[in-house]
């Protein structure tokens, strides 16, 4: 089965948390996954541990008598580990767990893992025009925009 990357904003929730957090990738800005612009999408890994999230906090924490929780990342498990990024750090997947001092082992688990499908012109080209109109009815794929806001119609 094939797994997601984890990638900068990916949402995370702690086994004993009441909210989720984002995750944000500190440690490296060269390798970007699912980002056409590289410049959003960062690659998370194990390096990305200690304070990594937006608002470090997972709301109220039932290991705290749900005293608010101060998130805190000490290291990731169930990474892909046949690649190692420039830092050093194993590329996180959707399935990857983090662990907390208060929570425990594997207590942090990734929701959402960040990446999102971001359709581009190139993509309408090489897509099947039979298949668009059963997705999207409504659609006209021949017709298309081009980066510059200028209209182009291709050939189906």
């Amino acid at each position: 089965m094939e797994k997601h990357l984890v990638v900068h904003g990916a949402t995370c929730l702690c086994n004993f948390g009441s909210t989720p957090d984002k995750l944000v990738v500190l440690t490296q800005k060269k390798e970007y996954a699912n980002d056409k612009d590289g410049s959003k999408k960062l690659i998370a890994s194990t390096k990305d541990i200690g304070s990594t999230l937006e608002k470090n906090c997972f709301g109220s924490c039932a290991k705290q008598n749900n005293k608010p929780c101060t998130a805190v990342i000490t290291e990731w498990t169930a990474f892909y580990n046949k690649v190692t990024l420039t830092h050093g750090g194993k590329i996180l997947l959707e399935d990857s767990k983090g662990t907390c001092p208060i929570g425990g082992k594997d207590c942090i688990k990734v929701l959402k893992h960040g990446q999102q499908a971001d359709v581009s012109k190139q993509n309408m080209k090489k897509a099947d025009p039979r298949v668009q109109a059963v997705l999207n009815p409504a659609g006209n794929s021949s017709h298309l925009l081009t980066e510059d806001g200028i209209s182009e119609t291709i050939s189906i």
